[in-house]
């Protein structure tokens, strides 16, 4: 499985990036290493993971994150993270 990133501004994809989930070990370890390496990768801080995240990801398996969810500022609209399969 791997785990894509897409930074919006507007309706824009500005950019996008993607990461490998390891395998290895409990799902949610596993996606949370690929967010951090995503953000980490994108230039961008990890953002505040919401109940609405939850929620959507469980559901849907993507979510987005708001740039009132990042603890810096950050020059896009929103961030959203989508698991597929490989």
């Amino acid at each position: 499985m791997k785990l894509t990133g897409r930074i919006y501004k507007g309706t824009v994809v500005i950019m996008e990036n993607e990461s490998t989930l390891s395998g290895e070990g409990k799902f949610q370890k596993q996606l949370e290493q690929s967010l951090v390496e995503l953000c980490r990768e994108m230039g961008i801080s990890v953002p505040m993971w919401l109940g609405k995240n939850t929620r959507e990801f469980s559901r849907f398996k993507w979510t987005t994150f708001n740039n009132d969810q990042f603890f810096e500022p950050v020059n896009f609209d929103r961030f959203e993270i989508r698991l597929e399969d490989i």
